[in-house]
């Protein structure tokens, strides 16, 4: 199995005119659109094999010089470990909501994953039983990979709260 016949598969489920795709450095990226992402990945992984999400994550494409109109992709990598065969799925969404199915009953390995990219980028995974800042502070506003957030921050550091070392 290849990514080329993975694709193949899905465009013949779930028809091609929802699919783009893309190859860079022998990896197959395909461009689905957010309201057959569940179904997709669902498809992926019970019919296709990719038992496992290896990564999950977020670009900010915001002044890319070959940006769609979307400004965010949620890019899952999958792998059917019998195959071998790596697969990967983009999902644009856009401000001023971009929110995304979540694939925790998928993958509960996605858990995390999700939550990393709510508290960098802002990015909501509808139905994420537990959607909270991971790295970031409750009271903190902002999204710290986004493109448009100031490199050295706005100031807020100094509102932080100071953790110590216990002694011991």
């Amino acid at each position: 199995m290849t990514p080329h016949d993975t694709l193949n598969k899905l465009k013949e489920r779930f028809g091609a005119e929802n699919f783009t795709s893309s190859e860079f450095t022998d990896n197959l990226r395909t461009v689905v659109p957010v309201d057959k992402l569940f179904s997709i990945m669902k498809h992926l992984k019970e019919e296709q094999g990719y038992n496992f999400l290896v990564d999950l994550t977020a670009v900010d494409y915001m002044g890319y010089p070959t940006a769609t109109t979307d400004r965010f992709a949620v890019v899952y990598c999958l792998l059917n470990m019998a195959e071998n065969c790596r697969f990967y799925v983009k999902v644009m969404v856009n401000d001023p909501d971009p929110v995304v199915p979540s694939v925790i009953t998928i993958w509960t390995g996605a858990d995390w994953a999700e939550r990393e990219v709510f508290d960098m980028y802002g990015i909501r995974f509808e139905g994420h039983p537990d959607l909270r800042r991971i790295l970031m502070p409750d009271e903190f506003t902002s999204f710290p990979l986004r493109k448009d957030y100031p490199l050295r921050g706005r100031g807020e550091r100094h509102n932080f709260p100071v953790l110590t070392r216990a002694e011991g």
